[in-house]
C-alpha cells in the first residue's frame, strides 16, 4: 500500500478551512474514487487530474486509487483542488516524495494539457493556510502576486504540472512557451465570473481625487455638499431625495473620490471579497481604493445580500466593503431586498443560510440613497408642477419603510438648480481635493480619540458608549432630546444625531460637539431647517 497527503483550501465564503488531500494506492483493478463531500465540479476533476497527469509526462498508476478529502464533514467545491490532488497522487505513486508534500498547500485547477490554471479566492485561501501554521504554498504563477500579499508564507508560482513535478523532484525546471505578445492570457480566461462586468455598477476609484468626478462641478446643492461632506467624514448613511437632473447621481458618484485611501488591513478585505466574486482588476492584486457598487433597481434581493445556488456568492453590500453602495431610484427597488438590508447596516455583516452551508461575509459600507419626491418627481414644497394625486405620492414614498430610513444618518432633499445657479460665472464649490483633505483631518481627530477601542470612525460607537463616555457641551442636547420627547426622534435617532454631531465637531475642529454643531446635526436629520450654515468650510 502506498499513502501521500498534502493540502488546499475550501472556501466557505470568504473563510477558509483548510483541507487534507490523501491519496491511496492499492492493488486492485484499475478505478479512481474521490471522497470527502465533493461537488460536481470537484468531481469532474477525476477526469482533468488523469489527463494532465499523462499529458506532464507521468505514469498513471494503474491501482486501485482512493483520494480522500479531509474533513469530510465540510463542503467542497470548485476546480481549485485538482493541484493538490494531482501531487498527492503521484506522492503515492512515489513520482514525487511523499514527505515533501506534508507540509505544502496547494491551489489551483488543472487543464488536460497540465496547465495550472488561476482560480478565484487565492487570498482568502492564501490566509486560511497561514492561520493554520502554512508557510509554503503553491499557486498558479499569474496569481503569486495576489498570494504574496499574505505576509509570513512563502510563495510558489508554477505555470504547469510539470515544473510543479520538476522543483518538487530537484531536477531541472522545464521551460513553458510563453504566448504570443498583445494576445490576452488564457490562463486568466475564466477567472472572473461571467456577467461581472460594469453592468453591475462595480468600480473603484481610480486615484486619490479623480479628477473626472471633481466635486467642483456641483452646481449649488450647499445642503447636499454638506451632507457628502459629514457622511464621508464619519461613514454616516446618506438619503439624497429631490427631483430629476437635480444633481443626486453627481454627488454619489464624487463621494468615492473624498473617503481615505484604506489601510492594509481594509485593502485585504476588499480584495479578499473581490477574489472570490472574480472581481480583481487585471494586474491589479491588491485593492487600496474605496469600492463603488451602484446596481440598477431591478437586482433582486440575492444581488444585493449575496446568494446564488450552491454555496453563497457575496452581494452588493459585500462587493462595497469599506465603500459606498448607491442604490439610485431607491424606491424602485424590491421592497423585500430594501429592508434585508436593515441587518448588514447595524451588523456589519451579513449572514446568508443556505442548504449548502452557513456563509459570513462582510458588509461594513457607506450606503447613499437616492429617490425622486414622487413618480413624476415634480413634487416640491416650494412649486405646485406635480400632477400626481396625493395617495399615489404617499404610495411613493411609503416603499421606503420607517425601519430602513431610521438607519439612515443624513437625509438632504436636492432643490432643483435655478437658471441663475447654472449660468453663474466664478460660482464653483470647492474641490473635491479640497474637500478630501478636511475629511482626512476629521478621520484623524476621531481615531485619535478613538484609540484604544475596536472603533475607528463616529458611525461605529456604540450610543450607550457616546452617552457615557464622549459628552457633548452641557445643554447642547437639549433641543434634540425634545425633539426626541415630541416623537419627532426615535432613541436610535437621538444616537445618531450625537453621533454626527461628533463628526461635525471633528470637521471644524471642536473638542466637543456645541449647540451649533448639534443644531448642523439635527437639520441634517430633520431636514427643518435650525439657523445655522449649511457649508462646513463656513463653520471651520
Amino acid at each position: 500500500m502506498a499513502f501521500a497527503r498534502t493540502c488546499s483550501v475550501a472556501l466557505v465564503g470568504v473563510e477558509g478551512v483548510v483541507v487534507e488531500v490523501q491519496a491511496d494506492l492499492e492493488p486492485g483493478v484499475a478505478a479512481f474514487t474521490l471522497v470527502g463531500l465533493p461537488d460536481k465540479s470537484l468531481t469532474e476533476s477525476k477526469d482533468r487530474v488523469r489527463a494532465a497527469v499523462v499529458n506532464s509526462g507521468a505514469a498513471w498508476p494503474q491501482k486501485k486509487l482512493t483520494v480522500g478529502l479531509s474533513p469530510a464533514s465540510v463542503p467542497k467545491s470548485g476546480s481549485g483542488f485538482d493541484l493538490a490532488v494531482a501531487a498527492a497522487v503521484l506522492g503515492a505513486a512515489e513520482r514525487i516524495d511523499p514527505r515533501v508534500l506534508a507540509d505544502i498547500v496547494m491551489i489551483g485547477e488543472l487543464g488536460l494539457d497540465g496547465r495550472v490554471r488561476p482560480v478565484r479566492g487565492v487570498l482568502p485561501a492564501v490566509l486560511a493556510a497561514a492561520d493554520a501554521g502554512y508557510e509554503q504554498v503553491v499557486v498558479p504563477e499569474c496569481a503569486a502576486a495576489e498570494a504574496s500579499l499574505v505576509p509570513g508564507v512563502s510563495v510558489l508560482g508554477v505555470r504547469s504540472l510539470r515544473q510543479l513535478i520538476a522543483i518538487l523532484a530537484d531536477e531541472p525546471v522545464p521551460e513553458e512557451e510563453q504566448d504570443d505578445l498583445g494576445r490576452p492570457d488564457p490562463l486568466l480566461a475564466g477567472l472572473r465570473v461571467p456577467g461581472t462586468g460594469a453592468a453591475t455598477g462595480m468600480h473603484s476609484a481610480g486615484t486619490a481625487h479623480d479628477q473626472g468626478h471633481d466635486l467642483a462641478d456641483v452646481v449649488g446643492q450647499t445642503s447636499a455638499r454638506a451632507a457628502v461632506e459629514v457622511a464621508a467624514a464619519g461613514g454616516h448613511h446618506l438619503f439624497l431625495e429631490g427631483p430629476p437632473g437635480a444633481g443626486k447621481t453627481m454627488l454619489a458618484e464624487r463621494l468615492p473620490a473624498i473617503l481615505p485611501r484604506l489601510g492594509r488591513q481594509e485593502s485585504l478585505e476588499v480584495t479578499a471579497v473581490h477574489s472570490v466574486a472574480g472581481l480583481l482588476p487585471p494586474g491589479k492584486p491588491l485593492i487600496d481604493v474605496v469600492p463603488y457598487c451602484a446596481p440598477h433597481h431591478s437586482a433582486t434581493m440575492q444581488a444585493l445580500v449575496g446568494g446564488g445556488q450552491g454555496i453563497a456568492r457575496p452581494g452588493a453590500v459585500s462587493l462595497s466593503h469599506r465603500g459606498v453602495l448607491f442604490l439610485d431610484e431607491t424606491p424602485e427597488f424590491n421592497s423585500q431586498a430594501l429592508d434585508a438590508l436593515r441587518q448588514p447596516l447595524e451588523a456589519g455583516h451579513v449572514v446568508i443560510a443556505r442548504s449548502a452551508g452557513v456563509v459570513r461575509f462582510p458588509a461594513k459600507f457607506l450606503m447613499v440613497l437616492a429617490a425622486n419626491p414622487c413618480p413624476c418627481g415634480r413634487f416640491s414644497r416650494r412649486d405646485d408642477l406635480c400632477e400626481c394625486p396625493p395617495s399615489v405620492i404617499r404610495r411613493y414614498q411609503a416603499r421606503l419603510s420607517g425601519p430602513l430610513l431610521d438607519r439612515v444618518d443624513l437625509r438632504v432633499e436636492v432643490d432643483r438648480i435655478t437658471r441663475t445657479e447654472l449660468t453663474a460665472l466664478g460660482a464653483r464649490g470647492e474641490s473635491t481635493a479640497t474637500v478630501a483633505d478636511r475629511v482626512r483631518a476629521a478621520r484623524e481627530r476621531a481615531v485619535e480619540r478613538l484609540a484604544g477601542t475596536p472603533w475607528c470612525t463616529n458611525s461605529e460607537v456604540p450610543g450607550r458608549e457616546l452617552r457615557s463616555r464622549w459628552y457633548a457641551v452641557p445643554g447642547a442636547m437639549d433641543e434634540a432630546e425634545r425633539n426626541l420627547e415630541r416623537g419627532v426622534l426615535t432613541a436610535r435617532g437621538l444616537d445618531r444625531v450625537l453621533r454626527v454631531a461628533w463628526t461635525v465637531a471633528d470637521l471644524v475642529g471642536h473638542d466637543r460637539p456645541d449647540a451649533t454643531d448639534v443644531a448642523l446635526a439635527l437639520q441634517l436629520r430633520t431636514g427643518v431647517p435650525r439657523g445655522v450654515p449649511m457649508a462646513i468650510g463656513a463653520l471651520t
